[in-house]
């Protein structure tokens, strides 16, 4: 074959000339390039350092009834472990049920005013342990630990060897209950944060494509043509999507009870009112990611950078609790994190408006929030 017919075949030239286009082009589409760079980073970051199956330093609270010894060495000795931290000290068995139900603790350890003793006499001394088991997997190693860290720490407490015979004839027991989910059914935590997940995934989503493909198709020149305001425009997108909204919170909520058999223990009034204020920011959040992107695949890449770090710090995949603080901090800015906790306080515990307003208080900042950024980004011309 001659040197032409190879020539006409495969050129270095030409082949060297579509890779300096292509690389221009990558260098001109920034969002895309950086997703590259960008996602993997976060990634690495999330699963290596925020992300624990195992929870340590779980919120708990005490109410110890007596003030002996033996209490104040259980008590260290829990919190010692890792596991527990007793940020909370209740005067009240009220208080104590109180903060549980905001979700404020995740644990309550209830000790007797008789406990020093029943020890001392060697008289089945036990203890009330109090779990939000809302979330199975978040619970399940601190309980696994009761018996073990208590025990000892009772054992070392102990004066005299012929108190230790005594303890190891009768030795200290616990008393479980798991709250809000006795026999640890995953479904009931999975299901509603279900709703959370399903809503930002596709109001988001949607919204987010639906100002890029104006701009994509040329007809987003009619709508500025048109003598219509900013504002007036965005609520022309967004109002359409909260319809499809609560027909997939319809789907979801039935299917949650008549398929998992998942409690419905709260009012149903505040449960709508929580999700319209939630779909209300996924589509404002979507509007804005739409004034950032010029097509409708940066609009998808962005919509997957918010919604990766969302799913993986609201505590839906992995127990919130169990994360460092860093990422704790970072998962609050995410309106998933704040809408789980309500949906599965009104769902599963029957919270009222006084357990979970400041929750509600939160997802709603969201709403003005994204609806400024979104008309302070709005164009009022093509460029």
């Amino acid at each position: 074959m001659s040197t032409m017919a190879l020539a006409s075949l495969f050129s270095p030239g030409r082949l060297g000339a579509v890779l300096a286009k292509e690389f221009v082009q990558m260098r001109r589409d920034r969002i895309t390039f950086a997703m590259m760079l960008v996602v993997p980073i976060v990634q690495l970051l999330l699963f290596g350092y925020a992300i624990n199956n195992d929870p340590k330093g779980l919120p708990a609270a005490v109410l110890a009834l007596g003030q002996d010894r033996y209490t104040r060495s259980v008590v260290a000795a829990l919190e010692v472990s890792g596991y527990y931290r007793f940020a909370k000290r209740p005067e009240s068995a009220a208080e104590a049920q109180s903060l549980m139900a905001r979700g404020a603790i995740s644990f309550l350890v209830t000790i007797p005013s008789d406990f020093g003793m029943r020890v001392e006499r060697g008289d089945e001394p036990r203890i009330l342990v109090e779990a939000d088991a809302t979330d199975p997997a978040a619970s399940s190693n601190a309980v696994g630990a009761l018996q073990t860290i208590a025990s000892r720490a009772l054992t070392r407490a102990l004066g005299t060897e012929e108190l230790k015979r005594e303890q190891s004839e009768s030795a200290l027991s616990f008393v479980i209950h798991r709250r809000y989910n006795p026999e640890g059914i995953t479904q009931y935590n999975i299901v509603p944060g279900l709703l959370g997940v399903i809503l930002q995934m596709t109001m988001v989503m949607m919204t987010a494509m639906a100002l890029t493909r104006e701009i994509e198709r040329g007809t987003m020149e009619n709508l500025l043509a048109m003598p219509a305001t900013p504002g007036e425009i965005m609520l022309g997108k967004v109002l359409p999507y909260l319809a499809v909204g609560s027909i997939q919170v319809a789907v979801v909520l039935s299917a949650a009870k008549l398929l998992f058999g998942v409690p419905f223990l709260g009012s149903l009034g505040l449960l709508l009112t929580s999700v319209t204020i939630f779909v209300l920011a996924l589509v404002l959040l979507g509007y804005t990611i739409s004034t950032m992107a010029r097509t409708q695949l940066q609009a998808m890449q962005l919509t997957f950078f918010f919604f990766l770090p969302s799913l993986l710090l609201s505590g839906f995949m992995f127990p919130y609790a169990g994360m460092p603080l860093w990422a704790q901090w970072l998962g609050e800015i995410f309106p998933l994190t704040h809408f789980l906790r309500v949906v599965r306080a009104i769902m599963l515990k029957g919270a009222d408006l006084g357990d979970i307003g400041l929750e509600v208080f939160y997802l709603s900042i969201f709403v003005p929030l994204y609806a400024g950024i979104a008309l302070l980004r709005f164009r009022s011309t093509l460029d």
